[in-house]
């Protein structure tokens, strides 16, 4: 009998960079059609390029944000952006666009921004906490 594990993934870097964004994905897509729950994953650092709705890669190759939309979309896996991050690097939600002036709305569709308190619950609330790039 295989036992359930409950992970926490968190992504630091960016989609096109460096391989763990893919990594991240294949690793979660691996653990979810294994059995396993995937209860949070946090964009953090560059890991916060995964989440930018005007990413548009060439048609022959793989679409990294809408990967992880679909996968919001059809497992309801909590895709959280840490704000501070996001903010440094002009990513905002729609609610702190309006507030900021200068910004547009960014973030693609599954994906909520918040604080480092949710990627902490994260860790405390799963079995394994995953960290994906540096």
């Amino acid at each position: 009998m295989s036992l359930k594990v409950k992970f926490a993934i968190q992504v630091n870097a960016s989609p096109y960079q460096y391989q763990a964004s893919d990594s991240a994905w294949h690793f979660v897509m691996s653990a979810l059609s294994s059995g396993h729950e995937v209860y949070r994953v946090f964009f953090y650092n560059d890991g916060i390029y995964n989440a930018f709705r005007d990413a548009r890669p060439p048609g022959d190759e793989r679409h990294i944000v809408e990967r992880w939309a679909t996968l919001n979309a059809v497992h309801d896996i909590d895709l959280v952006v840490c704000v501070s991050s996001a903010q440094r690097r002009g990513l905002l939600d729609a609610s702190v666009a309006e507030k900021v002036s200068g910004y547009q709305h960014a973030l693609a569709d599954g994906f909520r921004i918040a604080g480092l308190g949710l990627w902490m619950e994260g860790v405390i609330e799963s079995d394994r906490h995953i960290v994906f790039g540096a």
